[in-house]
């Protein structure tokens, strides 16, 4: 659904293709590719590519006369509280960045586990490259939480997502989980489920607060970048990396569903599966569950139901 609005062309089509290259086959960090997909589309516009030219109309599908008039039940003027101001913007950024990050100043000074300090440090990166939804970012948290800080197994990383799919919200429950694991198992000097506690916290605080930050500072200046074709055309290129990036995670979290032995290709993060290990009966749930989608139109809710139920029979019954 994603590819279906932002791969528009084949310049996009071939930017989703080189930022699941990147991280699937190359482990190049999730905020590298971001960037590096801004900048293509600000220079492709800036060249002139007609790839990178951005659609007309601010609202969906074009309709921007009708976005104009839902605008105009505010009035003609801007109101003074909304205007972009320096002295404001300056006051605001103080604020929220004092808030964001005084934790994480706390932890690193007042003696805590280093866990806290790169659960702080990391998710806030997060928070920072927040862009394309939450399975953009679950591919960064993954990368990162298997296979750099090595807070979790590749399973239970598959456990939180699972999980965290049977509620509303799961982003911030699984990066609660990550960040639960992390400190559960680097407590230091403390309880590990008091520290497991205090490390989902922070984790919930350090991606969430930021959000009033970008909102805040943002917000007086959003009609005048709305109609900047460069940031457009940027954002448009980031966008479309991020099929790429969600794709990755797709895969990612396939190989170590379906196989009980994924291998890494030496010198590259490339995973291969060791077919011989296939889980038959997660293969024939997933392709199931696919065909019943895409084919049937059958709803999300009860794919899911039947999925766990038909796992909860299989495991009841000691097929798995």
């Amino acid at each position: 659904r994603i590819g279906k609005r932002a791969l528009r062309n084949n310049m996009m089509v071939g930017l989703a293709g080189a930022a699941f290259v990147a991280i699937f086959v190359f482990g190049i960090p999730f905020p590298w590719v971001v960037a590096t997909a801004a900048l293509v589309g600000y220079a492709g516009n800036r060249v002139g590519l007609a790839a990178f030219a951005p659609g007309s109309g601010h609202g969906p599908n074009g309709k921007g006369a009708a976005w104009a008039d839902k605008d105009s039940l505010l009035g003609e003027e801007i109101p003074p509280h909304a205007r972009p101001s320096t002295a404001r913007v300056l006051r605001v950024a103080v604020l929220w960045t004092a808030l964001w990050l005084a934790p994480v100043f706390a932890a690193a000074y007042a003696g805590a586990p280093p866990v806290f300090v790169d659960i702080g440090v990391f998710f806030s990166k997060a928070a920072v490259v927040t862009f394309g939804g939450a399975y953009s970012v679950l591919a960064y948290v993954a990368q990162a939480a298997v296979d750099t800080y090595h807070w979790l197994r590749p399973g239970e990383m598959l456990d939180g997502l699972g999980m965290a799919e049977t509620t509303p919200g799961p982003l911030i429950t699984v990066l609660q989980f990550v960040g639960f694991m992390a400190a559960y198992r680097n407590p230091g000097a403390l309880d590990p489920l008091m520290a497991a506690t205090l490390g989902g916290m922070l984790t919930s605080w350090v991606t969430f607060v930021p959000c009033f930050l970008w909102i805040f500072v943002g917000a007086p200046y959003i009609e005048a970048l709305r109609g900047n074709k460069g940031l457009s055309a940027a954002l448009s290129a980031i966008t479309a990396a991020v099929v790429g990036v969600v794709l990755n995670l797709a895969v990612w979290f396939a190989l170590h569903t379906l196989f009980h032995e994924v291998r890494t290709v030496p010198g590259l993060a490339l995973d291969v599966p060791v077919v011989r290990t296939i889980d038959p009966w997660a293969f024939a749930l997933s392709a199931a569950a696919m065909v019943a989608i895409f084919r049937f139109k059958v709803g999300m809710i009860p794919t899911l139901l039947a999925c766990a139920g038909v796992g909860l029979i299989l495991y009841v019954a000691g097929v798995i």
